[in-house]
């Protein structure tokens, strides 16, 4: 991961206590980055933030990205080269039950990132990580690209829409690429799939579930067992995100765009497929079952086009489906015999990331 590039790199994280925000703090530590977050406290218990420690890896401020003047004033304190936005409500079934907070903190959330890079003058890149949900899902059987139209259905996936068209406003307006030479700002956007991996405890995902009802001897209850989604390890677009960063800060304005960051179309795989492939590497007696009864709008077929960022970022994804869920159960199994939570997090960056080989290059067949 270019180590001698993030060495001292001032990086400003918002949502560095949820799941994904807490991998890339211990990730970003690893490579010598001097790493501020800005985040509400973290929003299960347990959480991956707390079991890592990650408050004595960063400088972290408790604080709501709806508050926009203490946005500002934390920025310019830390004053960051790099900026990734995580903050956000980010569940579709939570967004049905509170969509003015989700619209709140997913759309002027990221009007208020926006204006603290605006008075900050330190920053050269940022990126605002989305989700595989904002485009109009038409149900097609191939994956959407970036120029596809923003839609959501649900206030969630709606919000982080907007959120897009936020982001696309401010690269416009002040930050366009065609001024690059002026303002010194590249802005990109990223859309990732289904992230899983050890340690997050959200509630109402797949995932999550299995975990919690496993380690309470418990059948694991599935929602929509035919749903089809682009799952992927949290490493994956993670690396994407890092690779995106260095390409905004050394090459500015003409990666200023979105990007997608999803796995093989191998890998697009219906919920129960992946329940049941879980609870068989398990083993133990785990088992799952399908829970009857209406529920929520939540989309039935979703994959990504990751053509753009393999052809021109050089970004692959590295890990098979069967990997991911491999490493999650060696994590949770870790968590359950009481190992030290940062470093089975540091060994499998170091497997997703092994600092003897070129980064980032495709993976070995005994990985695939």
């Amino acid at each position: 991961m270019h180590s001698a590039f993030w060495q001292n790199k001032r990086v400003f994280i918002t949502g560095h206590t949820g799941f994904k925000g807490s991998w890339l703090c211990v990730w970003l530590h690893s490579l010598g980055a001097q790493v501020t977050g800005y985040a509400l406290d973290p929003p299960t218990d347990p959480s991956l933030y707390e079991l890592c420690n990650i408050g004595k890896l960063t400088t972290s401020i408790i604080a709501d990205v709806r508050d926009g003047q203490t946005l500002i004033k934390a920025m310019q304190a830390a004053q960051p080269e790099i900026v990734i936005h995580m903050a956000a409500q980010p569940l579709v079934r939570d967004s049905y039950k509170i969509p003015v907070e989700t619209y709140a903190i997913n759309v002027m959330g990221t009007v208020n990132l926006f204006e603290a890079v605006r008075q900050c003058t330190t920053v050269r890149a940022v990126i605002n990580v989305t989700t595989d949900k904002c485009y109009e899902n038409r149900e097609w059987v191939w994956g959407y690209r970036e120029n596809e139209p923003l839609g959501g259905f649900d206030p969630y996936s709606n919000s982080k829409a907007c959120s897009e068209l936020v982001t696309a406003s401010y690269r416009s307006s002040y930050f366009n690429p065609q001024r690059y030479a002026e303002h010194r700002v590249a802005i990109a956007s990223a859309r990732a799939g289904n992230v899983i991996g050890g340690g997050d405890w959200a509630t109402d995902r797949l995932v999550p579930d299995m975990v919690r009802a496993i380690l309470s001897g418990k059948s694991v209850k599935i929602r929509n067992p035919h749903a089809i989604r682009p799952w992927q390890h949290v490493l994956e677009p993670l690396s994407g995100y890092l690779m995106l960063a260095r390409k905004l800060y050394e090459d500015g304005g003409s990666f200023s765009e979105a990007w997608n960051f999803g796995p093989d179309d191998s890998d697009a795989k219906p919920v129960e497929r992946l329940a049941r492939i879980f609870c068989d590497k398990w083993g133990n007696g785990a088992l799952y079952e399908i829970e009857k009864g209406d529920h929520l709008h939540e989309a039935n077929y979703l994959k990504l086009d990751c053509s753009k960022s393999k052809a021109r970022l050089g970004w692959q994804p590295r890990w098979s489906l069967d990997k991911a869920l491999s490493s999650i159960i060696e994590w949770t199994r870790a968590y359950k015999n009481g190992n030290t939570i940062r470093e089975i997090c540091l060994k499998q960056i170091e497997e997703y990331n092994p600092k003897n080989g070129s980064w980032p290059h495709k993976a070995q067949n005994s990985q695939r």
